[in-house]
């Protein structure tokens, strides 16, 4: 929790300085003499503090890391995800990030799944700039609740249900579905539940069969 007053700008080129030290300082193609990669294809790469005022840590996973973030000229308050460029080590990881951010913006606005307002990067990172989730994870108010009553549960589970329907309905496969990945948009008790996270999705055809 150390970098919840830090920007993701700043994370990320900690990051990269961080690269520069250890073994890959005695090898001749160290990464410093690299250009930075580009991974999103046809955005200009940009500063995200220009456009976004960059707030306090909201949570981490194995790549990115979800920053609080207010739209500077709307004054809109946004979550910030910011995968750091030194963990995308291969080819394949780099093109998880591209689907991912493909799958967000093909999926249609609904109130089930988390909206994606823009996706950019610069020289250190990747930005995905979604709409905030305030309500925190289904997860915790499971816990905190201890139980659900039958029509709770149900109520819950339609809407897990309705996001599987509509992502194959659309050609996509969440493929990581889990509590965890459910956010509930305010802190009411019937606030609307949101998936989230499409970083292990994949697109699919009919006819196409899949074993995990």
């Amino acid at each position: 929790m150390g970098n919840c007053c830090r920007s993701p700008a700043a994370v990320a080129r900690e990051d990269v300085k961080s690269s520069f030290s250890g073994h890959d300082l005695g090898r001749k193609d160290s990464v410093s003499k690299k250009a930075p990669i580009t991974v999103l294809t046809g955005v200009p790469k940009e500063n995200i503090e220009e456009k976004y005022l960059v707030d306090r840590e909201l949570g981490r996973g194995e790549f990115g890391v979800t920053y609080l973030c207010i739209d500077r000229s709307s004054r809109e308050l946004l979550a910030c995800k910011s995968i750091s460029k030194r963990k995308l080590r291969t080819a394949v990881d780099i093109d998880d990030v591209r689907r991912e951010v493909a799958i967000m913006q093909h999926l249609p606005k609904n109130s089930s799944i988390v909206s994606l307002k823009e996706a950019c990067e610069d020289d250190n990172a990747v930005h995905l700039v979604m709409e905030l989730c305030e309500g925190g994870e289904l997860f915790d108010r499971i816990v905190a609740r201890g139980h659900y009553t039958e029509r709770a549960a149900a109520t819950v589970t339609r809407t897990i249900v309705e996001v599987v329907q509509l992502c194959h309905k659309h050609g996509v496969i969440h493929r990581d579905l889990k509590p965890e990945n459910f956010l509930f948009a305010n802190q009411k008790e019937n606030s609307p539940l949101k998936a989230i996270d499409f970083g292990l999705s994949i697109f699919f055809k009919p006819g196409i069969f899949f074993f995990f």
